[in-house]
C-alpha cells in the first residue's frame, strides 16, 4: 500500500540575542520542531488503487481495498488505508442523549429558542460552535471519537459537516458563521494530528484554500462533478483527493465524469444511502 509522507514545512524565526538565545525562545523551537516532526510523521491515503466509502455498511470488495471510509463505530479493513468518519458539525443518529439535557446549549437554536435540525437528516441536530468555550466542550464530547479512531487503528479522520455555516445563515431559523466553523475544525486538526491522525477536508468547496491553510491534509468531497466543484479540491490539495459521486443526482454518465480532467484520481459512484452489496439498492462503479 502506497505510503506518501506528509511533508510539513515549519518555518523557524531564530532570534539573534548577545550572548545567545534566552531558555524561553529555546523551548519555544523545541515545541515547533516536536510539532514538524508529529506532522510528518502523518501519512496521506494513497491515490491509486482500489476506493470505497463504507458509511451504510462495511464490507469487503472481491478485489480487496486500498483505501476506505468507514464510520468511527466499525472495524478497519486490514490491509488498507482506512479513513475514520465522525459528524464534527452535527449529531449522529441515535445519540441525541449525548447532547440534550446539560450539554443542550451546544445545539444551535433559532430565534424562538427552537433546536434546529438538519432538514436533510431530520434525525441530526446541529451543533453549536459561537463561542470558545462551546468549542471545548463540544470537543470534550467528539474528542474521545477522534481519538477513539486513531487507537482503533485508523489511519485518518474526515470530519462531516463543516459546511453547516453555508445551510444555517439566518438567526431566526438558525445562523452558524463562518469563523466559528472553522474555528472548530482548526480544533479538530489539532485533535487529529497529536493523534497520530491525517485528516481530511470533507466537502465545503468555498473554503479549500483556507482550510488547506487550517492545515487539512487531503479532501473528501461528495459530488463535485454534479455541482462543478472539483477543480476547487484538486487544484488546492492535488491528487489527495477522495470524489464520491450519487447515482440520483449525477451531471452525465459516469463515464462522462470519468473523463473529466478535474476530477479526482480515485472517484467512485455509490448509491445514496451507502448500502451493502447484499442491498437490491447496492451501486458501485470506480474511474479506471
Amino acid at each position: 500500500m502506497p505510503q506518501l509522507i506528509v511533508t510539513a514545512l515549519v518555518a523557524l524565526t531564530l532570534t539573534a540575542c548577545q550572548g545567545g538565545p534566552s531558555a524561553g525562545a529555546e523551548e519555544q523551537d523545541a515545541g515547533q520542531d516536536a510539532a514538524s516532526v508529529a506532522v510528518a510523521d502523518l501519512t496521506l491515503p494513497p491515490v491509486s488503487g482500489h476506493f470505497d466509502y463504507q458509511l451504510g455498511a462495511a464490507y469487503e470488495l472481491a478485489d480487496g481495498l486500498d483505501v476506505v471510509v468507514r464510520d468511527a463505530t466499525a472495524t478497519p479493513a486490514a490491509g488498507a488505508y482506512n479513513i475514520c468518519y465522525v459528524n464534527g458539525f452535527q449529531t449522529q443518529p441515535g445519540e441525541a442523549d449525548l447532547w440534550l439535557g446539560a450539554n443542550e446549549d451546544l445545539l444551535l437554536h433559532d430565534a424562538a429558542g427552537n433546536l434546529v435540525i438538519d432538514p436533510e437528516w431530520p434525525d441530526e441536530y446541529v451543533l453549536d460552535p459561537s463561542t470558545p468555550a462551546k468549542r471545548d466542550r463540544i470537543l470534550d464530547v467528539l474528542g474521545p471519537v477522534v481519538t477513539g479512531c486513531a487507537n482503533a487503528g485508523f489511519d485518518a479522520v474526515e470530519i462531516d459537516n463543516l459546511d453547516t455555516w453555508t445551510r444555517f445563515t439566518d438567526p431566526s431559523t438558525g445562523l452558524i458563521e463562518q469563523d466559528d466553523a472553522l474555528a472548530l475544525a482548526s480544533a479538530y486538526i489539532d485533535l487529529a494530528h497529536a493523534s497520530g491522525l491525517a485528516i481530511g477536508q470533507k466537502n465545503a468547496a468555498e473554503v479549500t484554500s483556507t482550510a488547506r491553510g487550517l492545515g487539512f491534509d487531503f479532501a473528501v468531497t461528495e459530488e463535485c462533478a454534479a455541482y462543478s466543484e472539483c477543480a476547487a479540491y484538486t487544484g488546492v490539495y492535488g491528487e489527495h483527493v477522495l470524489q464520491i459521486e450519487y447515482t440520483d443526482n449525477l451531471p452525465a454518465s459516469f463515464d462522462v465524469v470519468c473523463d473529466s480532467t478535474d476530477r479526482a484520481p480515485l472517484t467512485i459512484l455509490r448509491d445514496r444511502n451507502l448500502v451493502a452489496p447484499s442491498d437490491p439498492a447496492y451501486a458501485y462503479e470506480q474511474c479506471a
